[in-house]
């Protein structure tokens, strides 16, 4: 890829600017930020033009042995750095390609019977309660499920749209019966702010790519409003503007985790755990595994396998040579 000459001058600014014109989400830029800086800091505010790859891997060798980090972040803080040295300072050599991501193990997704499910649900309530309820429902993740705007909301199909998922790809889930009721109500709070916000003449949401610039004022139109949205303005970290943002993940997340405490359940369980959940109970009720993956937005059908070893090994699937013991036998 041809890339323009970067008009920044610091190197951090350098890294965001290349990471937008590359069309790369906040969320991996405030991550690879955040490397290139502990990266930095650990050479004692040394220019990375000046480094190359013997401080790279006494940087990751700090990681793994010394914060001891796991394979995950470990990949993570390799990958903003490639990404830096190679689309950033424009460096071509060999120690980039020589330079190997640890090694990941598959770990067993976390995953909640039906009842433990339901538990959780009861000790939450409102939006997010509603929220769950559709992670649980559609095994959205909670970017793709606080991401949703208005025209993606398909009743008379059934249907969401998920726009830009994991990988920029759209796909299309079935929306529960069962929530239909809820959601409508949902969206008739979401368009009283919404309303609010054109009457105070408040900026509108965030558009992808370029097309706030292309139609100024649909960012302003209710399709493109939040399902989700957030009850107070914010600053947007990239362009500086006082915007409506949809609800914050950590504010899902907390309530989530109060509820888990209050169900009494004892499996470290995220929203994530959701997601899973709805995989395992969608093949344990008998539905196709390449039916699952399209759901999930998988490329592959390895990854959602993983959760048919959860099937077999789990469930009464497989009976313990001590369950076939007489009942007078020592147990």
């Amino acid at each position: 890829m041809d890339l323009p000459p970067l008009r920044s001058t610091r190197v951090l600014d350098q890294l965001r600017e290349r990471l937008r014109l590359m069309h790369y989400s906040l969320r991996t830029e405030e991550v690879y930020v955040y490397w290139v800086k502990a990266f930095i800091r650990f050479h004692q505010l040394r220019h990375p033009a000046d480094m190359a790859g013997p401080e790279v891997e006494a940087f990751l060798t700090y990681l793994a042995n010394d914060r001891t980090v796991a394979p995950s972040t470990h990949s993570q803080a390799l990958s903003a750095l490639l990404f830096f040295y190679s689309k950033v300072l424009r460096v071509d050599l060999p120690w980039l390609q020589e330079i190997g991501h640890p090694r990941r193990h598959r770990r067993l997704p976390v995953v909640m019977s039906v009842e433990e499910v339901g538990t959780v649900l009861a000790a939450m309530q409102g939006e997010h309660l509603l929220l769950a309820r559709l992670l649980y429902g559609t095994g959205l993740r909670i970017t793709e499920a606080l991401q949703l705007r208005v025209k993606d909301v398909d009743f008379a199909q059934r249907a969401l749209i998920v726009r830009e998922g994991k990988g920029a790809k759209d796909r299309v889930v079935m929306l529960p019966q069962s929530l239909t009721s809820d959601l409508r109500h949902q969206l008739g709070q979401a368009r009283l702010i919404w309303a609010a916000d054109v009457e105070a003449g408040a900026a509108g949401v965030e558009m992808p790519h370029a097309l706030e610039r292309k139609y100024p004022r649909m960012g302003a139109s209710w399709p493109w409003f939040w399902v989700f949205p957030q009850d107070h303005h914010s600053t947007d970290p990239r362009s500086g503007v006082v915007r409506r943002h949809h609800l914050y993940d950590q504010t899902f997340q907390r309530a989530f985790k109060r509820a888990v405490q209050a169900a009494g359940v004892e499996k470290p369980a995220t929203p994530h755990t959701l997601r899973h959940c709805f995989a395992t109970h969608l093949l344990q009720s008998g539905s196709d595994i390449r039916t699952v993956q399209e759901l999930l937005g998988h490329a592959d059908v390895a990854t959602t396998m993983i959760y048919t070893h959860v099937l077999r090994l789990g469930g009464g699937a497989v009976h313990s040579p001590l369950d076939a013991l007489p009942l007078g036998a020592p147990r």
